[in-house]
């Protein structure tokens, strides 16, 4: 049984989403789907009910799921005793990981880590929302943590790792939408589709800012968990959004991203770890991190903290 497949079945039962467990394996979702297709042709059971609005487990897929995470433990465990006679560094790093600007990083990060330091187990963990980790990170439950600036916890350290541009997802045949640029005042008497006001996202707490510098409160319509379900709801005509430029991969069928007006206003994406770490396989991923993800050189004349 190809382990692939299996991973790539945990992956979608956890996400209950097969575009963010794509962007967590670093695959596309076509690729994604056909590994399960094959797994489940090789065990002869459908393992998700799938439509245009929900995943969800089978009976069967409910079945196979800790079977599944079993045999991949057995299948990490070897790969970890073939490769730790050659490696200075031991330990387990756990990441956490949120948003669309660690999409890229992750994949990079991890065959990186495993090339440089096949001692360590690299644990990543999705957080949901960017603005929970420095609270994580300080409580231990994830090492490493991707979030963005403002970090107002001052037990943790933080180092800028991309700067985002903040951009408008419009649907396509918006009137606003024939332009190149966006102002930001244009979108005051728009319906608003964004992030749960109480869950810790920067990206809406970031739009509020923007607007409430325009002279409005943003009507928000309707709330969605998550970069795809919100930006699916603009592309059916629900409202608008103002997001980073990292979620452009989303390439819906109408939807359109443009650039507000003005001079380009950024967030800033971040890693935050504990102040006084001691852990050297910590400090030894924090190095692997400097070397694929510097501190970018420049920094944008406006960026919202």
């Amino acid at each position: 049984m190809d382990t692939r497949h299996l991973r790539a079945f945990v992956a979608v039962a956890e996400e209950l989403h097969f575009s963010r467990a794509a962007d967590r394996l670093g695959v596309s979702q076509p690729q994604l789907s056909q590994q399960i297709r094959k797994l489940e042709r090789e065990l002869n059971a459908t393992l998700f009910d799938r439509s245009t609005r929900s995943v969800r487990l089978t009976d069967a897929g409910s079945a196979a799921l800790e079977p599944a995470r079993a045999l991949l433990r057995d299948a990490d465990a070897v790969r970890h005793a073939a490769l730790v006679g050659r490696s200075e560094v031991f330990g387990r790093v756990t990441i956490g990981y949120a948003g669309a600007s660690s999409r890229e990083i992750l994949p990079r990060l991890a065959r990186a880590v495993r090339s440089e330091h096949p001692g360590i187990e690299l644990a990543l963990q999705s957080l949901v929302y960017g603005g929970t980790a420095p609270a994580q990170v300080a409580a231990g439950t994830v090492d490493i943590g991707f979030s963005r600036l403002p970090v107002r916890r001052t037990d943790v350290n933080s180092r800028v790792v991309v700067y985002e541009r903040v951009v408008v997802a419009l649907p396509a045949d918006h009137p606003l939408a024939a332009g190149a640029t966006v102002r930001v005042k244009d979108l005051a008497d728009e319906p608003f589709v964004t992030f749960p006001a109480t869950q810790g996202s920067t990206v809406r707490d970031a739009m509020m800012r923007v607007t409430a510098a325009h002279g409005f409160t943003p009507r928000v319509l309707q709330e969605a968990p998550d970069s795809y379900a919100i930006l699916g709801l603009v592309a059916a005509g629900m409202g608008v959004t103002i997001t980073v430029s990292s979620v452009q991969h989303i390439d819906t069928p109408g939807l359109v991203y443009r650039d507000l007006a003005g001079s380009p206003m950024h967030l800033a994406a971040v890693i935050v770890w504990r102040k006084n770490e001691n852990s050297t396989a910590v400090h030894a991923v924090l190095e692997v991190m400097e070397e694929i993800i510097p501190t970018p050189a420049d920094t944008p004349r406006h960026v919202l903290v």
